[in-house]
């Protein structure tokens, strides 16, 4: 078992920054991969960025460059940098971890809003 836990998440104003956090405990070893997504009303969640434990990086095509994913393994923790958010990038922000079963997060929301 892994457990997830978000924090970070908040109201920020267009072209703001916030950095998400994510701690994991549990069955590190057996992640691959982690990453963040989104989901917003009326919205199929999606992927924003993903890190393999390879190194292998992705980010969803709405990032165009703005939001960095990293981790720090000696701190079981994974992050997610957000630069010049939108009012599109509102949505309740998860941390997953895939092994041969799939984690979440409870989630984080962020709003992006004069």
């Amino acid at each position: 078992q892994v457990q997830l836990v978000e924090s970070g998440g908040a109201l920020v104003q267009p072209g703001g920054s916030l950095r998400l956090s994510c701690a994991a405990s549990g069955n590190i070893p057996s992640v691959y991969e982690w990453g963040w997504y989104r989901q917003s009303p009326g919205r199929q969640r999606e992927m924003v960025a993903t890190i393999h434990s390879r190194g292998d990086l992705n980010y969803g095509v709405f990032v165009k460059g703005r939001f960095t994913i990293s981790r720090d393994s000696a701190q079981n923790m994974v992050y997610l940098q957000m630069n010049s958010l939108q009012p599109e990038d509102t949505a309740v922000y998860y941390c997953h971890g895939a092994s041969i079963f799939d984690y979440w997060g409870q989630g984080t929301q962020v709003t992006v809003s004069s």
